[in-house]
């Protein structure tokens, strides 16, 4: 909770968090022209053929893990396209799973012409590996034309896969080396719906200082377009795996400030940001779901794991795990952590503003009056009584009357700097002048023992006054104050007890005095703290 109040960079992926992680297949294209899924015709039903033979759909092997793979199926399922469209007596023979660092998924099938390569991918891993489209070498020209068709239709907010075949030899193994002089058959593009409150939620942390990064395997334009309906880019850029892979730290550092988006990075690059952005001195939270995010996860400061698709490996690796993945749950924990700042700043008001006013009453009295106003034993019994579950009881409970947004300002920055040293003045000054107005007002019509009693009985019913007029009438803070008070007049009233700490037994006349002052420093506290403002949290 403690680093979570103190977090000032929040980086996500993009599936699942910032979208509603409901990937669906909504167009197909050749590589020059694209159609809806439900108004496919001839030919890009036969592309999406080959996407779902280039699937993991084997028959038989239960549910398919990926969820870009089960939109693809899905997608194909609900049109009536199936691996065996094109292809009569379709068996598979060998398959390369998809991993983020290789970038495509190959299957081997044998049907009854021989066997047939097929892979699906990101659109640049896939297209180094082709050399034909549509019969014709795949340089140039073609190569220009589908990366212009790739840009347009990323700019769009899909994410964009590639989709190769070609026959092969009888050889039956499969291996990356394999995978090449494939024919481009065409490309998918896919969808994930913004969640409707991401946008709020990413302009509510940055009105915070939380600086929002997305870091995603997708596509740069894809990522791009979504940064920029969440409000995330601001003026600043895009930077690529292969592009960050050509930076030094150094050069690294010199330009995170203006990137905003990470497209196409590994597990490994993701890993290398948190260490960089950790060596700028920043507060670190990362998200993450997969094994391979584990060591990002560990190394922020807050690891977060998205709880309904997270491997025990990235659950074991983190500090907080969101099981509903919402971008909202994560802010509301940082809300939660910003609030325990709340609370600190608040009972070391209390902490060292009551003792500032307890030194000040003793001194002045000890100046003006001959004595101090409070001996050794006094004071410790005030520190029993407005130090200990007063203190304790504001620290643990939830800051009362205050609205989310304004608990995003606090942090350590604010909530432990002027703002702390307001509410430790006006609390020693409220404090002080309580005490040294019971003393005044008690001293003509009691003898000097009572005067002290009445300024001592005034001090700690003014501190505790001041802690439920702010602190705020939870059970926990008035069960602890009302406790406090009923303790200091058994102290007071009680003989022995009386004696031992010095004090004399007070009149209903000097109980009233004590009561008045308690209730003229509530009051002050109250007006006071309504004319200061609240911590503002620097934004950069």
């Amino acid at each position: 909770i403690e680093a979570l109040g103190r977090v000032d960079v929040l980086c996500f992926d993009k599936t699942g968090t910032l979208t509603e992680g409901r990937i669906t297949l909504r167009r197909v294209s050749d590589g020059a022209t694209d159609e809806e899924i439900g108004a496919l015709g001839d030919g890009m039903r036969a592309v999406l053929a080959a996407a779902v033979r280039a699937s993991p759909w084997r028959e038989g092997e239960g549910g398919v893990p990926h969820p870009t793979d089960r939109a693809v199926l899905d997608g194909a399922r609900r049109i009536g396209i199936g691996p065996h469209d094109e292809v009569a007596g379709l068996s598979w023979v060998a398959e390369i799973a998809f991993e983020p660092a290789r970038g495509y998924h190959a299957t081997l099938t044998r049907h009854a012409d021989g066997l047939l390569l097929s892979v699906k991918g990101a659109p640049e891993v896939l297209l180094a590996r082709c050399t034909h489209w549509r019969g014709a070498p795949f340089d140039g020209a073609a190569r220009r034309r589908v990366e212009a068709e790739i840009e347009r239709l990323a700019r769009k907010g899909h994410r964009v896969l590639a989709v190769g075949e070609r026959p092969a030899s009888d050889r039956a193994d499969l291996d990356d080396e394999r995978v090449g002089r494939l024919e481009l058959r065409g490309l998918l593009a896919l969808a994930d719906p913004i969640r409707g409150t991401a946008a709020a939620a990413v302009s509510q942390l940055h009105s915070a200082g939380v600086d929002v990064l997305m870091v995603t395997g997708d596509h740069p334009s894809t990522a791009a377009a979504i940064g920029a309906e969440l409000g995330m880019i601001n003026g600043r850029g895009v930077l690529t795996g292969a592009e960050l892979e050509e930076l030094d730290d150094e050069q690294l550092a010199a330009v995170l400030p203006g990137v905003a988006v990470f497209a196409r990075v590994s597990p490994s690059q993701k890993a290398r940001l948190v260490r960089q952005l950790r060596k700028a001195n920043r507060v670190v939270a990362m998200t993450g779901d997969g094994a391979n995010d584990a060591p990002a996860i560990r190394l922020a400061h807050v690891g977060i794991a998205l709880g309904t698709r997270a491997t025990p490996a990235a659950r074991e690796a983190a500090d907080l795990i969101v099981t509903d993945d919402r971008i909202e749950t994560i802010t509301s924990a940082l809300i939660e952590g910003r609030a325990m700042w709340s609370s600190v700043r608040e009972a070391v008001g209390i902490l060292v503003g009551g003792n500032l006013g307890e030194i000040g009453f003793t001194v002045a009295t000890g100046l003006f009056g001959g004595a101090a106003g409070l001996n050794a034993r006094q004071l410790l019994l005030v520190n029993l009584l407005t130090d200990v579950l007063p203190a304790m009881a504001v620290a643990v409970r939830p800051p009362p009357g205050v609205s989310p947004d304004q608990l995003l300002t606090e942090g350590p920055e604010t909530s432990l700097g002027s703002a702390l040293l307001r509410d430790v003045y006006r609390r020693a000054a409220v404090t002080a002048g309580a005490a040294g107005a019971g003393w005044l007002l008690a001293r003509p019509v009691s003898t000097p023992g009572q005067a002290a009693t009445t300024a001592l009985v005034s001090l700690v019913g003014g501190q505790l006054a001041q802690t439920i007029a702010l602190r705020g009438r939870t059970p926990l803070v008035v069960g602890a104050a009302l406790g406090s008070l009923g303790a200091l007049a058994v102290v007071v009233q009680v003989p022995g007890l009386s004696h031992f700490f010095g004090c004399r037994p007070l009149l209903p006349h000097q109980w009233a005095i004590a009561g008045g002052t308690t209730v003229a420093a509530a009051v002050a506290e109250l007006l006071w703290h309504g004319q200061q403002p609240r911590p503002v949290r620097r934004t950069e």
